[in-house]
């Protein structure tokens, strides 16, 4: 009888060293289409939060203001403000190098325009490339399409808010820390 009690199993090791958070800020562009005549997109920052759950999925915030163009020329003193969220689904390229794509819906803000509405509905799509460079650090780059719905500038409050969809293109680089 006591040949056939088995030995008690030791619990498997829990790893809680993987990180399951991510912050991540940098420097960034984004074309202005909605602004009509404008002839330079805007640079400025973007900031990202994101939360794995498992091995491939994130859950995403961003953040970005666009205050000044790179050039002279654009009417106006447009600025470009958004409040992003969304998923974000990534994976293993090859050594420390790993390729995301995301999905983000939000709000964007245009300022420094007569601009009726000045905040519209945005989404849109984009991928890019994270560089670990050691266990907590590493680079992040990316570029994505968000599009939103603007009205025509100067629009009469006659004719109503018709929203006209655009598209900006935006990219940005910048670092990464996760834990």
């Amino acid at each position: 009888a006591a040949a056939q009690v088995a030995p008690e199993k030791t619990p498997a090791p829990v790893d809680n060293s993987v990180p399951k958070y991510k912050i991540y800020a940098g420097f960034g562009y984004t074309s202005l289409n909605q602004v009509n005549q404008s002839r330079y997109g805007l640079i400025g920052g973007n900031v990202e939060v994101s939360r794995n759950f498992g091995r491939f999925l994130a859950v995403v915030g961003d953040g970005a203001y666009y205050p000044t163009s790179y050039g002279s020329g654009n009417p106006g003193k447009p600025s470009v403000a958004m409040g992003l969220g969304g998923l974000e689904v990534h994976g293993d390229l090859f050594e420390n190098w790993t390729i995301f794509v995301h999905g983000l819906m939000g709000g964007e803000h245009t300022g420094g325009e007569s601009m009726i509405p000045n905040v519209s509905f945005a989404g849109g799509l984009g991928m890019g490339v994270d560089h670990t460079i050691s266990p907590h650090w590493g680079l992040r780059a990316f570029g994505d399409d968000i599009g939103s719905s603007f009205s025509l500038r100067n629009n009469s409050p006659q004719v109503g808010n018709s929203p006209h969809r655009r598209w900006n293109a935006r990219a940005t680089i910048g670092v990464f820390y996760r834990f």
